[in-house]
């Protein structure tokens, strides 16, 4: 017979044997001390490879299921651990961080969603670092966790055996706002440069030619902002300036971490010869450190510059609330993430759907956005 007839959940074949060999011996059809069949028999019983036997046979082993004897066989161990292969009722969201910008209201609204199919959630940090999420990775494996969602780390890219170190345990993945190459799993995408775009048409709108975008550090997502920003401005039928455009460094997770340095680049900004009169940050604790440095300055938001972030639809803070963004539904996100990997565990989606979701963007008009001053109006 064949495991895959026996089981709609696109889980690696030796995943299914393990699982099968395991049911039989929790309820006893396979007692304490006794013998297993053949891996030879094994592979002609379940229609699979001699690899993929193996594959199983170790994984049992170091499970403490069975006990191989080299020329005799494997035996049901005398004292089998608990059937922890069942993979837990527990999702688990891996960040970049957890503090700033949308990720606080995009954690919650995968717990409440989380709670309603009965699954706790496991938040895990990664600090954008990709050795620190492969670690990360490699303890949810051991969890025996149901369900992954990632926003995967960017310094440097995320790789893809890391993503597929889940996929290949059974446990299923989704991304959030972008995805790993390589990897075949659903997106709930950001769409990066529809974001730049609709940035640059909105200071445009409020009569801005010249400007600037200033984002974090340099990744893909920096890279389409800028994309989608320049389209804007070129497809004016006014001729703009060029942007000014800054990237913090990628070594610092948090924009605080290099004040100085955002703080020297925008005293030179402003003595350039046509200064910006707006600036479109990429995310919004970003943003909200430019806000008080402007004010350093001297610089007036928005009677001297306007200012334009980026981030999710719940708008906290002293100055968040005050601030014209770009948003994106993060609660949307937060539950939709939640509701795939449910579909995913059930077996009603396979885990390596390419299935794209782009998710919704829109403009959220705070108190730093306003027409240039007038002497710099074209």
């Amino acid at each position: 017979m064949s495991l895959l007839a026996q089981s709609g959940k696109q889980r690696p074949k030796y995943m299914l044997l393990v699982d099968q060999l395991i049911q039989k011996v929790t309820a006893g059809e396979i007692r304490p001390g006794e013998a297993l069949p053949s891996e030879h028999q094994l592979c002609d019983t379940y229609q699979l490879a001699r690899t993929t036997v193996r594959n199983a046979m170790q994984l049992l082993e170091e499970q403490g299921w069975i006990t191989r004897i080299h020329g005799k066989g494997s035996f049901v161990s005398t004292n089998p651990p608990l059937p922890v292969s069942k993979p837990l009722d527990i999702f688990a969201f891996v960040l970049p961080e957890t503090r700033t910008g949308y990720y606080p209201s995009l954690q919650r609204s995968f717990e409440q969603a989380a709670a309603l199919t009965q699954n706790q959630v496991l938040v895990c940090c990664t600090e954008n670092k990709v050795d620190m999420q492969g670690n990360t990775i490699l303890q949810l494996i051991d969890k025996h966790v149901s369900g992954v969602a990632l926003v995967p780390a960017t310094v440097p890219a995320t790789p893809a055996y890391q993503v597929r170190q889940l996929q290949q345990h059974g446990i299923p993945v989704v991304f959030c706002h972008r995805q790993v190459e390589g990897v075949q799993a659903p997106l709930l995408s950001i769409p990066f440069r529809d974001v730049g775009l609709l940035a640059g048409q909105t200071l445009l709108k409020q009569g801005h030619r010249s400007v600037a975008m200033f984002s974090p550090h340099r990744a893909t997502a920096s890279i389409e902002y800028e994309a989608g920003l320049r389209e804007a401005l070129e497809s004016h039928d006014s001729l703009c300036p060029e942007p000014f455009i800054f990237h913090g460094p990628s070594a610092q997770l948090h924009p605080i971490d290099y004040e100085q340095e955002l703080l020297a680049t925008l005293e030179a900004m402003f003595q350039r010869p046509e200064p910006p009169t707006a600036i479109f940050a990429t995310f919004d604790s970003l943003a909200e450190l430019i806000y008080l440095l402007l004010g350093k300055l001297g610089k007036r938001v928005p009677e001297d510059v306007s200012l334009l972030g980026f981030g999710g639809t719940v708008r906290h803070g002293a100055i968040q609330s005050r601030l014209s963004s770009i948003t994106v539904d993060e609660i949307a996100i937060g539950q939709k993430a939640a509701e795939l990997l449910t579909l995913m565990k059930q077996g009603t989606l396979p885990i390596d759907t390419a299935e794209v979701f782009p998710m919704p963007i829109n403009v959220s008009i705070g108190e730093t956005l306003a027409s240039p001053p007038q002497q710099q109006r074209k």
